[in-house]
């Protein structure tokens, strides 16, 4: 294991205007690592910096200190000069910080022997952000940091593809002084997976993130257990656009957790899959869940498909197998059969399905070889016809369904998702005994409310979320998956978030 910095490799980032914040800080940041970045350029002043490394000096933490005056030109909030700066890091050093941070352009300016000088008694990490994009000079900007004459480098650089976080995550690979940050939504994953590519650090917000795409300190500890993974570990996830809403990574970590299996599952936004695919053997990927909008596109990229997966004509779990191979399921199958089953007697029951993606496809061949009469509406008249004659269903218009009876209506569309909400149907339209909704966050959406108000039956997508979850993780490890884990896991984290939401409301 790499331990230039310490044993802990997450580096939980302290950063606040007033020395009593960042002391605070510092204390909760202790409490799950014991390295941690200080961002003295975030403090507003000379008096509040003063007091601040006072009670440095005189508490002395039981940690690795990296101190950080980060000059604006260079992504920070320092506006004073570079001697000022390196004083600041100087007076830091002084205060029991064993290493300081320095960007390459107030290193280039000084020079090693100087740097050297000032800072004599840290190590140096000399640093490169770029929050514009990612470099396509990458090793250049290696060397030049190499020259300037540090004990490590850091090169963090803002992500426009899955590819360009892992082109900076393949940095750390065959060396042991490089911390490799990937910034924004598309270097989310490579944060996480930096760690098992070599980085010597990852860098996590204890209460303010300071750079696009950071994660929590508690997300990166508790959530990913980063501090755990290796080269040994497995690597999963989840690929859509948008991803933020997953709670993939909640569900199958706390799977992995339960099990003591040696694996982490991440989320990847992904705009281009043929992009995307091309980055799986770097990161070791070995199982992927795929969610909205890829669930049909990705079957032309598989080298195989299970057969009933090919039928649907939609894939929602890969199994990434020799030499690169990927093969298809489907699991929403089994999760629209296993939430409606329970309720009601599919065969020769009328179900609407309110959509024509990948999910509607899924629980129409479900539903359809129950028994059930399939009937599909959707925006896309084309795409309600084709289904519909997939299954030997009927396609309704949506002027009629105020005049039409179901047994269940299903939303498969993902209108009513966290953050945006809304229903894609109105009370007028809901006339049947269930509905039930595939969006599963929130828990209970807008679309669940209104058929509460007239007394109809409702399923929370969470059921589906939760059955389909399970088959996903008995297909990749070929275990019994941990079910009463898992549940605890997604159920406690949509709790907490209602909380926080009724708090703020």
């Amino acid at each position: 294991m790499r331990v230039l910095f310490g044993q802990d490799r997450v580096c939980g980032v302290v950063a606040a205007e007033t020395a009593r914040e960042m002391r605070s800080q510092v204390r909760l940041g202790l409490r799950k690592t014991r390295t941690l970045e200080l961002r003295l350029d975030y403090l507003r002043g000379s008096k509040e910096r003063e007091a601040f490394l006072l009670w440095l000096r005189r508490e002395r933490p039981r940690a690795v200190l990296i101190a950080t005056c980060r000059r604006h030109e260079g992504g920070g909030l320092f506006r004073g000069s570079r001697e000022e700066q390196i004083e600041i890091l100087a007076q830091a050093a002084r205060s029991g910080c064993g290493w300081c941070d320095v960007e390459i352009e107030t290193a280039k300016r000084m020079g090693r022997r100087e740097l050297a000088r000032e800072l004599f008694t840290a190590r140096v990490v000399v640093s490169y952000h770029d929050f514009r994009g990612t470099p396509r000079n990458l090793k250049e900007i290696v060397r030049r940091l190499e020259r300037a004459g540090g004990h490590a480098i850091k090169i963090a650089a803002q992500c426009h593809s899955v590819s360009d976080s892992a082109r900076i995550c393949e940095l750390a690979r065959t060396r042991r002084d490089v911390v490799a940050i990937p910034m924004g939504e598309f270097g989310f994953a490579g944060r996480v997976l930096s760690l098992r590519m070599g980085s010597a650090l990852a860098y996590a917000a204890v209460e303010q993130a300071t750079a696009p795409g950071q994660l929590s300190l508690g997300a990166m500890t508790d959530l990913y257990r980063a501090e755990r993974i290796t080269r040994r570990t497995r690597v999963y996830g989840v690929i859509g656009d948008p991803i933020g809403h997953s709670l993939s990574p909640v569900l199958h970590n706390a799977a992995f957790h339960a099990r003591r299996f040696d694996a982490v599952f991440v989320p990847f936004l992904v705009r281009h899959l043929r992009e995307f695919l091309g980055t799986v053997k770097g990161f070791g990927v070995a199982g992927l869940a795929v969610t909205i909008p890829h669930k049909e596109a990705i079957l032309r990229f598989l080298d195989d498909c299970d057969p009933l997966a090919a039928q649907i004509g939609a894939v929602n779990t890969v199994v990434v197998r020799g030499g690169g191979r990927l093969y298809g399921y489907n699991t929403d199958y089994v999760g629209v059969l296993r939430s409606l089953e329970r309720r009601i007697r599919l065969a020769g029951s009328r179900v609407l399905l309110f959509g024509a993606g990948g999910a509607a496809r899924a629980a129409a061949f479900a539903l359809a070889q129950a028994g059930s009469n399939v009937c599909v509406c959707s925006r896309r008249p084309e795409r309600a016809r084709a289904l519909a004659r997939a299954v030997g269903g009927q396609v309704v218009a949506r002027a009629g369904l105020a005049h039409e009876f179901f047994d269940a209506i299903v939303n498969c569309t993902p209108v009513g998702m966290h953050p945006r909400g809304g229903s894609p149907l109105s009370s007028a339209e809901l006339n049947c005994r269930i509905v039930m909704d595939m969006v599963y966050r929130p828990r209970e959406t807008e679309l669940l409310r209104l058929a509460r108000r007239k007394g109809i039956e409702v399923i929370s997508g969470v059921e589906m979320f939760l059955a389909q979850g399970f088959a996903q993780y008995e297909i990749w490890t070929g275990e019994r998956a941990p079910e009463s884990a898992m549940r605890r896991a997604v159920v406690s984290a949509l709790s907490r978030e209602e909380k926080l939401k009724g708090r703020r409301s």
